[in-house]
């Protein structure tokens, strides 16, 4: 797969969750981290480049901060982000990003 990101293991990382910072992508175990969830975190890559990367984090941050207000969950406010949303629609779609639009995030703002 074209644009495979670096990934590295992390003792301090939850099991079961990696972190993407700067397109790298950091885990405590990375026997879990399949084809899917490497297409999911590209989508995330593509997200950030748009948005020239600090950008993304503070849209991130934000956007999850009213999500969090809005649901009062962790959980929901985390599955309820605009780059989230997009990128587990599409994880399995393995040639998502060969057609993605620019900005296509911005699409899932919206319930």
């Amino acid at each position: 797969m074209k644009g495979q990101p670096i990934i590295i293991k992390c003792r301090w990382m939850r099991k079961g969750y990696c972190l993407n910072l700067f397109g790298t992508l950091w885990a405590r175990d990375t026997s879990w981290i399949d084809k899917y969830v490497v297409n999911h975190e590209r989508i995330h890559n593509a997200q950030m480049r748009e948005l020239l990367f600090i950008p993304f984090y503070i849209v991130y941050v934000l956007e999850w901060l009213v999500r969090l207000v809005q649901f009062g969950s962790w959980n929901k406010a985390y599955m309820n982000i605009s780059f989230e949303r997009e990128a587990y629609k599409n994880g399995h779609d393995l040639n998502y990003l060969n057609g993605r639009r620019r900005f296509a995030s911005f699409r899932y703002l919206n319930n």
